[in-house]
C-alpha cells in the first residue's frame, strides 16, 4: 500500500541522513552528541519505519519461522534491545568500536536488528497479536528502562569517553558540555518516539474500555 511505501522511503531517508551526511563526520571524529543521535536513529527511528513498512502478507510468511517467533516475543525482544544499548555504551566497547571501522558497522547493525525486534510485536500482528493495553505497557517499559542512560550521561560530573575528550575542539564545545548535550539529546529523542507511540496505543486501549463498559 502507499502507507508501506511511504514508511520504507522514510526509513531509507533517515538512514541516509544519519550515515551519509556531515552528521556522520561529526559523530566519528568530533562530538558525542552526534554519535548518540545516530544511535537513536539506528536503534529506534529507522527500525520503527522499517517494521511499519512490512506488509501483512510478508509478516505472515516470516512468522512461520521458529527463530522469528522466538526473537519477536516481547519478553525476548525488549531485553535484547536494552542489552544492545547497554553493551555498546560501555566505555571500552564504545571506544574500541570508534577505533575499528568494521566493529563500528557491527554496532550499527546490532542497533538496527535489535530495534526491528523491539518494534515488531507493536506494529505487526504476526506472530504475536498483542492487545492495545499490552502494547502501551510494553512501550512504557521500554522507555523507563532505556531513559536512565541518557540522563546518566547528562548528569555525570566528568567526561566518560576518552575518545571525545581527545577529539579536536569544534565550535568551542568542551567534552563535558558535549556529553551533557548528548545525554539530553538522547533522552529527549527517545521520549518523543516512545511517548508518541505509547499515547497512540493507550488512547486505543481506553477507547476499547469505554466501549466495553457501554456494552
Amino acid at each position: 500500500s502507499s502507507r508501506h511505501v511511504a514508511c520504507f522511503a522514510g526509513a531509507i531517508t533517515v538512514f541516509l541522513l544519519t550515515l551519509a551526511t556531515p552528521l556522520a563526520t561529526l559523530a566519528f571524529h568530533y562530538h558525542l552528541w552526534a554519535h548518540l543521535v545516530q544511535n537513536v536513529a539506528l536503534a529506534e527511528w529507522i527500525p520503527l519505519l522499517l517494521v511499519a513498512a512490512v506488509p501483512p502478507a510478508l509478516a505472515e510468511a516470516l512468522a512461520r519461522y521458529r527463530l522469528v517467533r522466538l526473537l519477536t516475543r516481547p519478553l525476548v525482544a525488549l531485553p535484547l534491545w536494552l542489552g544492545s544499548y547497554l553493551l555498546w555504551h560501555i566505555p571500552a566497547a564504545y571506544e574500541t568500536a570508534l577505533s575499528h571501522h568494521w566493529l563500528l558497522q557491527l554496532e550499527h547493525l546490532t542497533y538496527l536488528a535489535a530495534g526491528t525486534l523491539l518494534w515488531w510485536p507493536v506494529l505487526q500482528s504476526r506472530p504475536w497479536s498483542l492487545p492495545n493495553g499490552a502494547k502501551a505497557a510494553y512501550l512504557f517499559a521500554a522507555f523507563v528502562f532505556a531513559s536512565p542512560l541518557g540522563l546518566l550521561l547528562a548528569l555525570l560530573p566528568s567526561p566518560l569517553y576518552d575518545f571525545y575528550t581527545q577529539a579536536p575542539d569544534l565550535w568551542g564545545l568542551t567534552p563535558l558540555a558535549d556529553q551533557q548535550l548528548a545525554g539530553i539529546a538522547m533522552a529527549v529523542s527517545e521520549s518523543i518516539v516512545f511517548f508518541a507511540m505509547f499515547t497512540v496505543y493507550f488512547v486505543r486501549f481506553m477507547a476499547e474500555e469505554e466501549v466495553a463498559e457501554a456494552r
